[in-house]
């Protein structure tokens, strides 16, 4: 808006004064001014005319229109909203709806149409009448009328007296949406949004100025929003802001004018929509036709789509009435779709032929095949077969199979459900049996159900996938851990908790260390990469007298079924009775090893290990007399999660040996002073670590035949 000039006199104030005196007036005057009401006529089946009723002289209103989606805008200033109902459905002709909206002192009048069409508004006393369609020539807002006309081969310019526009904004707004802000001098000014062929959104402003300084393009490509560039421009008298999207964007167009600024937002779609709008264009191939009539029999459109679609169609005789339609360029099935929703009608589609009729009568129709097929399985005759199951158990199956019977075994012979909760896989006349001594099945039911219960069983009686589980069990010292790359005194590693439960360390080469130790002997576990080669590193290890393999034990357990590995010894020691007697007892110290492997579907191994360490310890006396040894015991249960082929390594179990061996010449030796030079003391502190490799391999099919 043009800021009025400096006023340097008195008189200047004077005349101030009497302007704020006569727009208090105006203001005082038009307070009293409201819309009351909004009615809708159709003149015909495309002209439909809307009547704003207000309580005083209607105001001069000022029109806008948006293309996309069509909308027709009609603001009322000095006006206020006195109408209960601020969005109205119509339905009639173009017009869909009409909202309504006050702020300012303004009230909006927004008319949803279904396309673009001509209008013409007349003011008549306190009555704003607006035309819509029937081909009338449009009329716009008397503020743009007002504007003195400019030659098409004159771009407008500021310094007139008609509307201009004051700045061109661009921001990123909320979502990744490019916003445009068109600074206007006034609320009144006329904008026609549309896109033109090349895909930019084009803002045109009729008679409106533009300055030089916004003559100009803006990049906005580095905002990452759906807008590449803005282009302003003079032109045809007005002034054009063209918006051009990024290529192969995907975004929603909103328009909409808020005070003195017309914005212009391009929204990018969520994945949601987009898979939303893809399926509907996924949804529609046929090919495009067009459809207008004014009142046409139903019957009448649907021949017409089935010619133009080439299919066969029965329509039942319950398709009746007249409807009115206008398609443009249409897919003819989603025209055959909107046809359908519209007159509450259903079709089902066999090969060539499409039936048509009201969904009551195809629901019907519908639930007596289905009564009829019903009635035919339970009129069909039964059928006795046997069934070999392979690898599960007869009974585990049969017990599947009879999953959902009724506790009494009765059923609804006329929809085939049983009398239980839920639905059995056998029918209410079925029956199986099973022969435990040849693990078979016998079936007492229809060809059908029969079938049903062979894929069924082929489904469940497959043969459990088996885990070969390979242990070695090594004494080293503390050089062989170390050169290993396990180590039980290792701080300089990253504990990670395992998907499964337990912890284990992961080490930047092939592979892990062990965690502390603790000085008690916890024992601890780690995981060695399975492109390690374990059996080389041993035996290069041991070789070098390092380390001892005392025992490397096989066993192969199914799936999700325990394996246990035992080393060690049975101590015996003698009881006493109450007859006096004494019988030997037997107490184990043995090194313990279970471990229950769970095959993954991606082909991991969840072993849950329990280890225990058992060693002697000291005699303690038994009641009755007598002493029994006591058991010291450490054990360790963890469950790791690892891949086929890779190792986990339990240590911190420690043995430690102290020797002292002294050597002297007689009587020299014990000689006070001088005796140590006959003398020699040797003592020898070996400490050895028991360390466990446990290495799970799957055993494909082809292995376990071959075993």
């Amino acid at each position: 808006m043009l800021s009025p000039p400096p006023l340097r006199t008195p008189r200047h104030r004077w005349w101030l004064v009497v302007l704020l005196w006569a727009l208090a007036t105006t203001a005082a005057q038009a307070a009293d001014n409201r819309l009351i009401s909004i009615d809708a006529a159709e003149r015909s089946s495309q002209r439909v005319t809307l009547r704003l009723k207000l309580a005083g002289t209607a105001p001069e209103p000022s029109v806008f229109t948006v293309n996309e989606p069509a909308r027709l805008s009609i603001d009322l200033p000095n006006t206020d909203l006195d109408v209960a109902e601020r969005y109205q459905r119509i339905d009639t002709g173009p017009v869909q709806a009409v909202a309504l909206a006050a702020a300012g002192g303004r009230t909006r009048v927004v008319v949803e149409l279904t396309h673009m069409v001509d209008y013409a508004i007349d003011r008549r006393g306190d009555e704003v009448r607006v035309d819509i369609g029937g081909g009338r020539p449009t009329a716009r807002a008397p503020a743009a009328e007002r504007s003195a006309p400019v030659p098409a081969s004159t771009p407008a310019r500021p310094g007139t007296n008609g509307p201009a526009i004051d700045d061109i904004d661009f921001r990123r707004g909320e979502n990744g949406a490019g916003r445009v802000e068109i600074g206007l001098q006034g609320v009144d000014t006329p904008v026609d949004v549309d896109t033109d062929d090349s895909g930019r959104v084009v803002a045109r402003l009729p008679g409106v100025a533009l300055p030089r300084r916004l003559e100009k393009r803006l990049d906005v490509l580095d905002f990452a929003t759906p807008v590449e560039a803005i282009d302003t421009l003079a032109r045809n008298g007005g002034a054009q802001v063209a918006i051009t999207p990024v290529a192969d964007a995907e975004y929603e167009q909103v328009a909409y004018q808020t005070d003195d600024a017309f914005i212009v937002e391009l929204q990018p779609l969520t994945a949601a929509e987009k898979a939303e709008r893809e399926a509907e264009q996924e949804s529609y191939t046929g090919e495009k036709i067009s459809l207008s009539f004014q009142s046409v029999d139903v019957r009448a459109v649907l021949q017409i789509i089935a010619d133009v679609a080439d299919v066969n169609m029965v329509v039942s005789d319950s398709v009746t009435g007249n409807m009115a339609l206008r398609l443009e360029e249409v897919p003819w099935d989603q025209a055959l779709d909107i046809i359908m929703n519209a007159k509450g009608l259903g079709m089902r589609r066999e090969n060539n032929v499409i039936s048509v009729a009201p969904l009551a009568e195809i629901a019907a129709r519908e639930q007596a095949e289905l009564a009829a097929r019903q009635a035919t399985r339970n009129l069909a005759p039964l059928r006795s077969e046997i069934i070999q199951i392979n690898y599960a158990r007869a009974a585990d199956i049969a017990n599947i199979l009879r999953a959902g019977r009724a506790e009494n075994g009765n059923g609804n012979a006329a929809t085939g459900e049983t009398g239980g909760r839920d639905v059995s896989f056998l029918s209410a006349r079925g029956q199986v049996t099973v022969d435990d001594r040849t693990n078979s099945l016998l079936i007492n039911e229809t060809r059908e159900k029969i079938d049903d219960i062979r894929r069924l069983v082929a489904r469940l009686d497959i043969p459990v996938r088996q885990v070969l589980i390979e242990s070695r069990i090594v004494v080293a010292n503390r050089n062989f851990s170390r050169n290993l790359g396990v180590s039980s005194s290792a701080i300089d590693n990253a504990a990670y908790e395992s998907a499964t439960g337990g912890n284990y360390l992961v080490d930047s080469g092939y592979s892990v260390e062990l965690p502390v130790s603790n000085p008690a002997g916890i024992i601890t576990t780690s995981i060695i990469s399975d492109t390690f080669n374990l059996d080389l590193a041993l035996s290069a290890l041991e070789s070098e007298n390092r380390g001892d393999i005392i025992s490397a034990p096989r066993v192969i357990t199914a799936d999700g079924q325990e394996a246990n590995i035992e080393q060690g010894e049975e101590i015996p020691y003698l009881e006493a009775t109450e007859q006096g007697t004494a019988t030997t007892q037997f107490k184990k110290a043995v090194l313990s090893l279970k471990v229950t492997p769970q095959i993954t579907p991606n082909d991991r191994i969840i072993m849950s290990l329990d280890v225990s360490q058992d060693s002697r310890g000291q005699d303690a006396p038994v009641q009755g007399g007598g002493s029994a040894p006591a058991i010291d015991t450490r054990s360790i249960q963890t469950q790791v999660l690892v891949k086929d082929g890779e190792t986990v390594v339990l240590g911190g179990i420690y043995e430690q040996e102290n020797r002292d061996v002294t050597d002297r010449v007689p009587l020299l030796g014990e000689l006070p002073l001088v005796g140590a030079l006959f003398r020699g003391t040797e003592r020898q502190r070996d400490k050895r670590e028991l360390l466990l490799f446990v290495t799970p391999k799957i055993l494909k099919e082809s292995l376990q035949l071959d075993r």
